[in-house]
């Protein structure tokens, strides 16, 4: 049975006061009240709360927590899951700055889908539209969390979404081959030792920037010609598994990779990890270092690179009066260089997912689909050419 009644009382300091109070029966038959300013807010909220209690999707407000709240709660069982610290850096910075200020303090019982919407829109006010979704994405995880603990029974935000707009779509960069030849080249003639292997798996191996750093040498089988990724470094240097399940595989080398590990492993200083690109301290070597010194310093070498301006268009001088410059491309766009020549070598796009350790095919084929095109349309044309020439 539900009602809507008046109520007259008189507040603390004497005056009198007038509200709708609700009284209702929720789904596991236990009376509730609810009480309003309005009696128009009174009917709209039990017309919405009558609906929810015959679906089983009703939680009382008595029974439910903020926003913030199960903000914390997620943030908290992603460390006893131990995440990845960039990870959970992330999501730490998507609940300071945008959820908690946008909508901390509404009860999650309180949350509908219109609601959901306009939070959506705010996001798309203010931010960029990937980190948009990022942060509608770990709004719904929070109410996800909270709904497997009890606090809610549904999740109006999973069904919020931000649609990528398709001339918006991310291309990767790629280096030209000519760029990966002057990179080679650099690099086998860089003062730096360990440059050249790591050009070459970089390259030719595709493998992440954190599987780089925490690469060790066991896992180079220098008789097979292959690479076997079984841990990574986060960005705090801690040795963990790789990024997935799908990131555990095994890669081949070419010959010139093989004998450039060869004369680097006699060369290469002891670590406690083994690590085939340890450190001057012989630990994991950061990101930054790994990137910003040494490819970098081979990219400026092979010419690949940008020259640093100031507001006024001059270039901009260092210490020693001579212009900066800055790498072209990062670890990351050798690793598609890497998708990229084994597509041309028309590898099975599975054999592309598996060896760049992608969770699913789909991910291959938004990341690298275009290029998969490319090589069929190659094959066409050198058919067509073949058909007129020989018949």
């Amino acid at each position: 049975m539900t009602s809507i009644r008046k109520r007259s009382w008189v507040a603390p300091d004497g005056s009198e006061k007038t509200g709708w109070q609700v009284d209702y029966v929720d789904q596991a038959g236990n009376r509730r009240r609810k009480q309003f300013t309005r009696k128009k807010e009174a009917d709209a909220w039990l017309t919405t709360a009558a609906y929810q209690v015959t679906q089983g999707t009703h939680t009382p407000d008595s029974q439910t927590i903020t926003i913030a709240k199960a903000a914390d709660l997620w943030i908290k069982r992603g460390q006893r899951e131990k995440l990845e610290a960039s990870t959970l850096a992330a999501y730490d910075q998507h609940v300071r700055l945008h959820i908690v200020p946008m909508c901390g303090d509404r009860k999650l019982s309180q949350i509908t889908r219109p609601m959901a919407e306009g939070w959506r829109d705010q996001l798309m006010d203010k931010l960029s539209r990937p980190m948009a979704m990022r942060v509608l994405r770990s709004l719904a995880a929070i109410v996800n969390e909270a709904m497997g603990r009890g606090y809610v029974a549904q999740n109006v935000v999973a069904g919020v979404k931000v649609r990528r707009a398709k001339r918006e779509k991310p291309k990767v960069i790629i280096p030209t081959k000519a760029e990966l030849k002057a990179i080679l080249e650099a690099a086998k003639a860089s003062t730096e030792p360990m440059a050249h292997p790591l050009a070459l798996i970089a390259i030719f191996a595709g493998l992440r920037a954190s599987e780089l750093r925490g690469l060790p040498w066991r896992c180079i089988d220098l008789k097979a010609g292959t690479v076997t990724v079984e841990q990574r470094a986060d960005l705090k240097n801690i040795i963990g598994p790789p990024k997935s399940e799908a990131g555990y595989r095994t890669i081949p080398l070419p010959d010139s990779a093989i004998t450039a590990l060869k004369a680097w492993k006699l060369a290469c200083p002891a670590s406690d990890d083994g690590l085939v690109f340890p450190s001057i301290a012989h630990k994991v070597m950061s990101h930054q270092y790994m990137n910003g010194k040494v490819m970098a310093a081979v990219q400026i070498a092979a010419n690949c690179h940008h020259m640093v301006t100031r507001d006024d268009g001059k270039p901009m001088l260092d210490k020693h009066e001579q212009p900066v410059m800055v790498p072209r491309y990062t670890l990351h766009d050798f690793r598609h260089a890497a998708a990229s020549l084994w597509i041309e070598q028309r590898v099975n796009p599975k054999r592309v997912q598996k060896w760049m350790g992608h969770g699913s095919i789909q991910v291959t084929f938004d990341t690298y689909g275009h290029l998969f095109d490319q090589a069929d349309q190659d094959s066409a044309v050198a058919a067509a050419i073949e058909r007129e020439l020989i018949g």
